[in-house]
């Protein structure tokens, strides 16, 4: 038998004994502050990006897409083919776009700078810690991220600047879409825990048992105490 048909014949038994993790994500009240972007006269030397507002129709579905999911459990490879790669934060309109991105670990992440004066990017997260100095409009500099956790990013010059990268151990991961639906494939069959994570509201989790071919549905419950501040979305 030739090699291509025998590595056919393994993935063919592996997506059969694989299965999905289908979810969703519950979200009733906003937890994100409106975000503005101020005016500095510093800024406006030469032609300046513009000033932007969120003006967000459906806040709940804005929120809902800000949910990190990812799977933790024995025997999931980490790193090395697993990770993603080619991930990319921009500076634009001086705000990281997007604001929250999901990675494997081992996985680089690119930060161009598209906007008409220069930019900074920066994390004192204990998973990743850096200063890429201050750079124009066209440079690129990249990074990566061999740990699994939490970064938060900011940039010295523009304080209003802030973005989150969720490093997972491994590659069954993804961001909630705006209806709060996810979903993880092709997930062996064992015992796992789904973790779900927004900026304000912190971890949550749940214990989950694979079977060969049974899929498994799930949700999460996001909650924020009546007497806790909105986190600005800077």
């Amino acid at each position: 038998m030739k090699l291509p048909c025998i590595i056919s014949g393994l993935l063919l038994v592996l997506s059969l004994h694989a299965a999905e993790i289908e979810g969703t994500i519950v979200i009733r009240k906003q937890l994100t502050k409106r975000r503005v972007t101020a005016a500095v006269p510093l800024y406006q030397r030469g032609p300046g990006p513009s000033l932007t507002a969120d003006t967000e129709e459906d806040p709940l579905a804005a929120e809902r897409a800000r949910v990190a999911v990812w799977l933790e459990g024995p025997g999931l490879k980490s790193g090395g083919d697993d990770a993603r790669t080619g991930a990319r934060i921009e500076q634009k309109d001086r705000r990281f776009i997007p604001e929250i991105i999901v990675i494997s670990s081992g996985a680089t992440v690119s930060f161009p700078n598209l906007d008409p004066i220069f930019h900074n990017v920066f994390s004192l997260s204990n998973t990743r810690t850096f200063d890429l100095g201050n750079y124009p409009k066209g440079d690129t500099r990249t990074v990566a991220f061999p740990t699994a956790g939490i970064v938060y990013l900011n940039c010295h010059l523009h304080s209003n600047m802030a973005a989150t990268i969720v490093v997972t151990p491994n590659r069954w991961n993804t961001l909630g879409d705006r209806s709060g639906k996810f979903v993880l494939k092709d997930v062996p069959p064992g015992e796992y825990t789904v973790v779900a994570w927004h900026k304000a509201a912190g971890f949550f989790r749940h214990q989950l048992q694979i079977t060969e071919g049974h899929d498994v549905k799930t949700e999460f419950l996001i909650p924020l105490n009546a007497d806790e501040s909105l986190q600005p979305n800077r």
